[in-house]
């Protein structure tokens, strides 16, 4: 039987690690939306959907959770900057407190759109959470509101995170082994 923990380089964080960031920032995103009458989380699909639940759960406040699908294209593996929405909110978020729920930030570009098209549809304001952060990948210049944890640039997966839609089902965040993906 195939085990992908025989993949796994190193664990970045475990289990009781992910649960004391996903108790930190439901504090703090708690704190600073105490007085709010309408949160809601949008989560970036698919790997923000296991931090968005933990997260979630962890907010004694009113909030809804709706999903977008997004992606940017450009020539080769540059970005366009303009964002293509595969699945869109349900729901209309104009004077809505957003916050983006994602799972890692690198490059920040999609992120840095989404954020912008969320603002235009008239969120009264928009901010993101992330799970995991790359500041030294980042090409835009822009603030993340609420950050869990900051990685090195290495590629990392389980927890929702994959590798050809794979790995996302492990129980913690690990770096993947070269091995794997320079076949």
């Amino acid at each position: 039987m195939y085990d992908m923990k025989n993949d796994i380089q190193s664990v970045l964080a475990d289990e009781a690690t992910l649960a004391t960031i996903c108790d930190r920032l439901a504090a703090q995103i708690t704190e600073d939306y105490r007085d709010s009458r309408d949160l809601v989380l949008v989560t970036v699909l698919k790997g923000s959907v296991l931090f968005a639940t933990d997260l979630m759960r962890r907010i004694p406040l009113p909030c809804e959770m709706e999903f977008m699908k997004v992606s940017s294209y450009g020539k080769g593996t540059e970005t366009s900057g303009f964002i293509q929405v595969h699945l869109d909110l349900k729901r209309d978020i104009k004077d809505a407190d957003v916050i983006v729920i994602e799972d890692i930030i690198d490059s920040g570009r999609t992120l840095q759109k989404l954020q912008s098209l969320l603002a235009h549809r008239g969120a009264h304001s928009v901010k993101c959470c992330t799970l995991l952060d790359k500041p030294d990948r980042r090409q835009v210049d822009m603030h993340v509101d609420y950050v869990g944890m900051i990685i090195p640039d290495e590629f990392v997966v389980g927890y929702g995170l994959d590798y050809d839609e794979k790995y996302r089902n492990l129980p913690y965040v690990g770096i993947l082994k070269p091995s794997v993906y320079e076949k």
